[in-house]
C-alpha cells in the first residue's frame, strides 16, 4: 500500500462536532462549486459531486437547493477559499482550509488561535511543501472488482492509489487529476459516495508524548470550531 492508505490509516478522523455545522460546511461547498462552475449540476462535475456529498451526509434536498441559488443571487457575499499555514506547539505543521466572506476576520481568528496555543501562522509556503495535495473519491463497493486491476486502469486518468475501507472503494490521484478521475467512474457508473480533496505529509510523521498530543488535538479542535474552516491538516502521528 502507498502513503495515502497509510495516511488513511493513522490519521483520527472524526465527523464535525454537530449536523448544522455539516450543512454549513457543505453548504459553502455548493455555493463554490455553483459560483465556479454554474448551478446545473448536469454541466458542472464538481459540483455534481459536491451534491453527492451532501446527501451522503443527509442533507436536506431544499438546503441543497438554497445554497446552489445563493451562488446566483447578486447580493450574495461571494466565499473566497483561503489556505493559512504555521506551526502549532512542539513544531507540528499545520495547514487550514477555509471559505471565507471575511478574510480580515478569519485571519485574525486563526492567528489568535495559533497563539492561544503557544504556536504561529507562518507566511504562504511555510509549510505547504510538507504536503501533497491529493483527491479522493470514496465509491460503493462492486462486488468482483479487482482492486489491482482498477488501479491499472486509473493510472491514464491520474489515479495514483486504490484500496478498500469497510465496504467501500477510495481512490487517490493527483490534485490536478479530480477531472479525468471523476470522468472515469462516471463513465463506468461507479456509485460516488464523496469527493473531495486531503492533504497528506510528505515526510515522516511527527511523533509526540500523549500530553503534547493533547495540546495539538486542542488546537485542532479550536479550529475546526470556527465557522470559517472547512479543513485542519497536520504532520503529528
Amino acid at each position: 500500500m502507498g502513503r495515502a492508505f497509510e495516511f488513511r490509516k493513522e490519521r483520527k478522523f472524526k465527523r464535525w462536532g454537530n449536523m448544522s455545522r455539516v450543512f454549513t460546511r457543505i453548504g459553502k461547498e455548493l455555493s463554490i462549486a455553483a459560483k465556479a462552475g454554474g448551478p446545473d449540476p448536469d454541466n458542472n462535475p464538481r459540483l455534481r459531486a459536491v451534491i453527492q456529498n451532501a446527501r451522503s451526509e443527509n442533507m436536506p434536498k431544499e438546503n441543497i437547493e438554497r445554497a446552489i441559488k445563493r451562488a446566483t443571487e447578486k447580493d450574495h457575499n461571494d466565499y473566497k477559499e483561503v489556505v493559512y499555514e504555521g506551526y502549532g506547539p512542539h513544531g507540528v505543521a499545520f495547514i487550514i482550509e477555509t471559505a471565507t466572506d471575511n478574510p480580515t476576520r478569519t485571519v485574525a481568528n486563526i492567528r489568535s488561535y495559533f497563539s492561544k496555543y503557544h504556536g504561529s501562522l507562518g507566511t504562504s509556503g511555510s509549510v505547504e511543501f510538507m504536503f501533497e495535495h491529493k483527491c479522493v473519491f470514496k465509491i460503493k463497493e462492486v462486488p468482483g472488482l479487482d482492486l489491482e486491476e482498477l488501479e491499472l486502469e486509473l493510472i491514464d486518468s491520474g489515479g495514483e492509489e486504490v484500496f478498500a475501507e469497510e465496504g467501500e472503494i477510495l481512490i487517490y490521484g493527483a490534485f490536478e487529476s479530480y477531472g479525468s478521475i471523476q470522468k472515469f467512474i462516471e463513465e463506468r457508473k461507479y456509485e460516488i459516495i464523496s469527493a473531495g480533496f486531503e492533504r497528506i505529509p510528505t515526510g515522516e510523521l511527527k511523533e509526540l508524548p500523549p500530553d503534547q498530543k493533547v495540546e495539538i488535538e486542542k488546537l485542532s479542535e479550536k479550529f475546526e470550531e470556527d465557522d470559517d474552516v472547512q479543513n485542519v491538516y497536520t504532520n503529528m502521528r
